[in-house]
């Protein structure tokens, strides 16, 4: 936290409107899962089989100047270099989440040592029954937790990331939150899910409206003991709390064709550097704001977390309300709390109209 706020402010500072605050770094597209949100591993075998090398890895690094980098993929544990990539990572002193579905991980620990610069994100999508059926693999839950007390026995920092999909129970969501406290997990982190072109569901992708309505039952009214790897404002947002415009520039992602445009979930082409990504994009075009169909439903920390960061550093107001939502995390509400007792959907539910169909510009506008 203490090295992420000096470097934003170095930028407030600098008078810089655009920085880099995460570096998205998928050094492939392989993996071990076929979840059906995910359109990662839809891409023909010979792009599949590619990686990016070490050397790669790290010149986007030292080229982007990000303090934090994300790895993930595909599956990261499958890079026959993954090793290597973090060992250069620690030593460049960049605070690395290395996300991975957990399925490796325990066979796979022998190859790193514990460091404060080194989280692994392990994928666990809720409660048993949830996140085998996101993952299309039964069983993978336990699979999962039990790779990261393994993790935690060796003296690994981890932290947990969860997506949301159309069909959640916000109540099995905050009883999952209660088990990864007991398991002894750094942190948790939520987003709703993004509807990937590629994914071969597209029924479950959250709307906005949709999206706000769950993370107020999940977010209000939440235990204290209840600790999150995100800004509380980036939660509030989740929750209609708070109102943000896309950053997506503040996330920008690396990977086997180059730097993506605009971010991580959108694929409008490529930059052959980090400066004609940053220069060149015409952000404007993307975010809800834009008008962009692509961008209508999308609430995901890769658009919008920056959005939140650069809040709490560009006002008293936003510091306060930081202080406050580290401090103060019950929200009361009645409504939320009421929505806990409503009879809730099966987890293979689908309402047709809280997506954006292909080649449709009708978007949700209930609130």
């Amino acid at each position: 936290m203490a090295t992420v706020a000096s470097y934003v402010l170095r930028q407030k500072l600098a008078g810089r409107k655009r920085y880099p605050l995460v570096l998205m770094l998928e050094p492939l597209f392989r993996c071990n899962l076929a979840c059906a949100g995910c359109g990662k591993i839809q891409y023909p075998a010979h792009i599949l089989k590619k990686d990016l090398t070490p050397e790669q890895c790290f010149q986007a690094i030292d080229e982007c100047g990000a303090p934090i980098v994300s790895i993930p993929g595909g599956e990261p544990l499958m890079h026959p270099q993954i090793a290597e990539i973090v060992e250069g990572l620690v030593a460049r002193k960049k605070y690395i989440y290395l996300c991975t579905n957990a399925l490796l991980l325990k066979e796979k620990l022998d190859l790193f040592k514990p460091s404060k610069y080194l989280t692994f994100s392990v994928h666990v999508d809720g409660e048993r029954e949830h996140h085998d059926f996101s993952v299309c693999r039964e069983g993978g839950y336990d699979i999962a937790v039990d790779a990261v007390k393994e993790a935690l026995r060796r003296g690994f920092r981890v932290t947990t990331n969860t997506t949301l999909f159309d069909g959640a129970d916000p109540n099995s969501v905050r009883g999952f939150f209660d088990e990864m406290m007991e398991v002894g997990v750094e942190s948790m982190m939520l987003s709703p899910g993004y509807s990937y072109d590629k994914a071969p569901d597209q029924k479950h992708f959250l709307g906005r409206a949709r999206t706000r309505r769950l993370f107020r039952a999940i977010l209000s009214n939440r235990k204290k003991h209840w600790r999150f790897n995100q800004s509380p404002l980036f939660l509030e947002f989740l929750m209609g709390k708070r109102t943000y415009a896309c950053s997506a520039w503040g996330m920008p992602t690396f990977n086997i064709f180059g730097w993506q445009k605009p971010c991580y979930l959108l694929q409008d082409g490529y930059a052959d550097s980090f400066a004609e990504l940053m220069n060149e994009t015409r952000w404007d075009e993307y975010g809800t704001e834009s008008g962009n169909p692509k961008c209508a439903n999308c609430m995901v920390h890769c658009g919008y977390e920056t959005s939140a960061v650069n809040d709490t550093f560009g006002s008293l107001r936003g510091f306060a309300a930081t202080v406050r939502g580290v401090f103060s995390t019950e929200y009361k509400d009645d409504a939320a709390l009421a929505m806990l007792d409503e009879h809730v959907r099966p987890v293979h539910s689908y309402n047709p109209l809280v997506q954006i169909e292909s080649g449709s510009a009708a978007q949700e506008t209930s609130v």
